[in-house]
């Protein structure tokens, strides 16, 4: 067991033993993690972070039973994974997407013939609000399961055995799953997508007609008003990545960002509530 293990290892019997300090420690050490996740799953900010809530307080009040079989990030992910699957709470869920439906939109739909909405602001703020925006909602176009793995490999490029192990399944049907579903989003892009691929599609063409249908909101946006940080911040949480394929270029849009400040401080409260006791207690 390394150095960073052990340190961690005892940042959780200290957390498990009612250390405050201790616990805001593990939480600040994955609470991007969880969020980033939540946001490719589940594609809106709004969703994300009240899903974010929920699985920081399940790690919280589900601590002691940490085995310390695994990595710590390891188990987060089980964790976080399992609420994901069953969230039945945000939009897209109501409202499933498909690549058909979002092919028939680029290709038909009418972008033309519609006011000036942008309310005056800069249209290069908003074509790139709606580029991060579509194609973060374009991956609810994959089923759960598919969207799973195209996050844990793409965003995150777990490893396969570490990837499989979250996701019950063996490291060569990881392996194989990512492969054909990075492809298949390799192949829509590149056929749609002026930004990212071949196709005729471009942001900034569109912006009006996406403010219109509520896809964007001028007066709000979350993708670049959000703080963005380095992917190595993020790949810090597991030890291994690995090259499934070479259709990496075609998902530069997976950015990684902070945890929203309003979650932060949601989490900041809990922890300096008396609600603490449900660490020690449960």
């Amino acid at each position: 067991m390394d150095k960073n293990t052990e340190e961690l290892f005892a940042l959780v019997e200290k957390a498990t033993a009612g250390d405050r300090e201790a616990l805001e420690t593990l939480i600040a050490g994955v609470q991007d993690l969880v969020f980033n996740l939540s946001l490719r799953m589940l594609g809106t900010f709004a969703d994300a972070e009240d899903a974010t809530q929920d699985i920081l307080l399940k790690v919280i009040t589900h601590l002691s039973s940490f085995k310390k079989e695994s990595a710590f990030s390891t188990w987060v992910f089980r964790i976080a994974v399992n609420h994901l699957k069953n969230y039945k709470k945000h939009m897209f869920a109501q409202h499933p997407l498909s690549f058909e439906f979002y092919g028939e939109d680029i290709k038909n739909g009418n972008i033309h013939d519609v006011p000036d909405l942008t309310q005056n602001v800069e249209k290069t703020v908003l074509a790139e609000e709606l580029k991060l925006s579509c194609t973060n909602v374009m991956l609810q176009c994959l089923d759960t399961d598919s969207r799973l793995i195209f996050v844990l490999g793409t965003m995150f490029q777990a490893d396969s055995r570490i990837a499989g192990e979250i996701l019950g399944i063996s490291p060569e049907a990881y392996r194989q799953r990512l492969s054909r579903i990075r492809k298949k989003m390799a192949d829509f892009l590149s056929e749609y997508c002026g930004e990212y691929g071949k196709g005729t599609c471009r942001c900034a063409n569109r912006i009006n007609y996406a403010i219109q249908n509520h896809r964007i909101d001028p007066s709000h946006q979350d993708y670049t008003a959000a703080e963005e940080i380095a992917r190595k911040t993020m790949l810090d949480v597991k030890e291994a990545m690995e090259e499934i394929d070479d259709l990496a270029q075609h998902f530069s849009f997976a950015r990684l960002y902070a945890t929203p400040e309003q979650t932060r401080q949601f989490m900041k409260k809990f922890l300096n509530s008396t609600s603490l006791s449900v660490v020690k207690n449960a």
